[in-house]
């Protein structure tokens, strides 16, 4: 047993008073609005209450490593010998996309190359009317005006799974600064908003700003999303379809504990940063584990069709049977 696992044992009378009426978790803002909808719905067709607090996936590893909350939703899948140490089971919940929303007043049909995003993220385009993002925008008069890329402040899965998907795409990209959830970004251009909700609220009101934001939270804002070029070479639209056909690629293996990455899969119609977004419960609490496997498994079937109307991907059936053999292996079903 862990020494993790064992100082939560020994406190765990002092901190399941969190749960005795409602369900507590905290983390990834990716996953906040369908989450809410998840949220509202079971709680109209169950009366069980749970309740969701928007942090970042930093911070929801921090609350669930610190028995802190009852579960914890991550874009950043931990390891197996991660999951060991800190005493936790893993399992994903439903499928998002990254898009590159942006603010240029009058343009909507913005296209950006797997080049263009990398030199934006690296703060080497200082103005809109770049080269790099003229080429593939041929008869868009791009302004001459100063480009603001906008980032997560805060600790953020969806940092990760954006970077991953850069180290991916640039050598360059990867050998200087990997994929992390948090950065020090370069360049001296570029401002940084706490969860996805913020660095929308800047994307709204900086003109001439362009930055990387769930769907959901773009959608939701009224944000451009610029069509994006896949591996194929082929600019896709962020919509679910293209989002469906991308997270039909990934591997997700129960004895890995679901460890998986989905970043610029191939295939010609993909939209090439999709992302699974995972939930964090701990050993030693099966009972209420086994009230967290139940919120989830109402999702995978009664809230299918309000993942859908947000543009998120149902995890498939075949997905979902596994997952809850996982749990029944886990004790937690």
């Amino acid at each position: 047993m862990t020494k993790v696992v064992k100082i939560a044992l020994a406190t765990s009378v002092l901190v399941s008073g969190l749960s005795a009426d409602v369900l507590k978790g905290s983390g990834a803002s990716f996953p906040y609005s369908v989450y809410q909808k998840w949220i509202k719905a079971y709680h109209k067709d169950t009366g069980i209450q749970v309740d969701y607090i928007k942090k970042g996936s930093s911070k929801g590893i921090k609350d669930i490593k610190a028995r802190a909350v009852d579960f914890a939703g991550s874009d950043k899948p931990l390891s197996p010998k991660a999951l060991d140490k800190a005493g936790l089971f893993q399992f994903p919940a439903v499928v998002g996309a990254i898009t590159m929303g942006y603010n240029v007043p009058g343009e909507d049909t913005l296209k950006l190359s797997r080049a263009a995003i990398v030199a934006i993220a690296s703060g080497k385009v200082a103005k809109w009317n770049d080269p790099i993002i003229a080429k593939e925008n041929p008869g868009v008069k791009l302004p001459d005006e100063k480009l603001t890329f906008v980032h997560r402040a805060d600790g953020s899965g969806t940092t990760y799974n954006f970077t991953y998907y850069l180290s991916k795409v640039s050598k360059e990209w990867r050998k200087k600064f990997g994929a992390k959830k948090s950065l020090n970004w370069p360049g001296n251009q570029h401002i940084g908003g706490k969860t996805n909700s913020g660095v929308a609220a800047l994307l709204k009101q900086t003109e001439y700003s362009v930055g990387y934001i769930d769907y959901a939270d773009a959608k939701n804002n009224d944000i451009a999303m610029a069509s994006v070029e896949n591996k194929a070479g082929n600019y896709i639209t962020p919509e679910l379809k293209s989002f469906q056909a991308a997270a039909a690629k990934a591997s997700l293996d129960p004895k890995k504990d679901f460890y998986s990455i989905i970043a610029d899969p191939n295939g010609d119609d993909v939209y090439p940063m999709v992302a699974a977004t995972f939930i964090l419960v701990p050993f030693e609490k099966p009972e209420i584990n086994k009230n967290v496997t139940k919120f989830y498994d109402w999702a995978y079937t009664d809230g299918q069709d309000i993942a859908k109307s947000l543009g998120f991907v149902p995890l498939p059936d075949s997905l979902t049977d596994k997952i809850r053999a996982y749990w029944a292996q886990k004790g937690i079903k």
